[in-house]
């Protein structure tokens, strides 16, 4: 599992980083808020531990931009420990709330209880809900992706169009059918690159070589599939 540390201390960084690694995760690291977005919008992460007070974008600002298209769990650092930090932490999205300074054991116990809870989450639900195609499987409920066992991070764009083409397997829809369907709109105002870019990001991040999707079928001339 992918552990995604944001803190603009790099003592604090580091020793995260030990800790974690030590108990077998893999740790990606982001110096503020806004890199902390561009990590999660490029790689799979199955949990954040996000810093309060770092420049450019504070947690806060960081934690409500991933809320709104990732569900994965937020573990907040700050050194304000008051009540109505507390509130305003947990208020914009996080999970759970750790004031410094904080015993790191602690803090990784906390993040084995947040990644269980996630766990049991997902396992409780319904097998019905789910399209397996391969390797991949689409959750419906749960919003959730992984393929080989790997969760995938979606937009929710992203997953709507997968799951669209997932649920029709061999039906071919045209970008126009595809902006309608996902978009919920007949307008004609709008850049077929909208759809084709988003295409392209779902390849990259579900397929092991982009170039050749073993998933999502290029139809030329036509549209786009997953086959049966």
């Amino acid at each position: 599992m992918t552990i995604l540390v944001v803190d603009d201390d790099p003592e604090i960084r580091d020793i995260l980083h030990i800790y974690l690694r030590n108990e077998g995760y893999r740790v990606v690291e982001a110096v503020d808020g806004q890199h902390a977005v561009e990590v999660i919008n490029r790689e799979a992460v199955h949990l954040i531990i996000l810093d309060v007070m770092m420049p450019k974008w504070d947690g806060i600002k960081a934690c409500l931009k991933i809320r709104e298209e990732h569900d994965v769990p937020i573990i907040m650092l700050s050194a304000k420990g008051e009540d109505i930090d507390k509130i305003t932490g947990l208020s914009t999205g996080a999970d759970d709330y750790v004031t410094k300074p904080f015993n790191p054991l602690e803090l990784l116990a906390r993040v084995k209880a947040q990644l269980r809870r996630q766990t049991l989450t997902v396992q409780a639900a319904s097998a019905s809900n789910e399209i397996t195609i391969d390797a991949l499987v689409i959750n419906k409920d749960q919003h959730l992706v992984t393929v080989k066992g790997q969760e995938i991070a979606l937009t929710p764009i992203e997953f709507a169009i997968l799951l669209l083409l997932a649920s029709h397997r061999g039906q071919v829809f045209n970008i126009d059918k595809i902006y309608q369907n996902v978009w919920k709109d007949q307008s004609a105002f709008y850049s077929e690159n909208t759809v084709m870019v988003h295409i392209r990001n779902i390849r990259e991040k579900i397929e092991e070589n982009p170039r050749e999707p073993r998933y999502i079928k290029t139809v030329w001339g036509v549209g786009y599939k997953i086959e049966k």
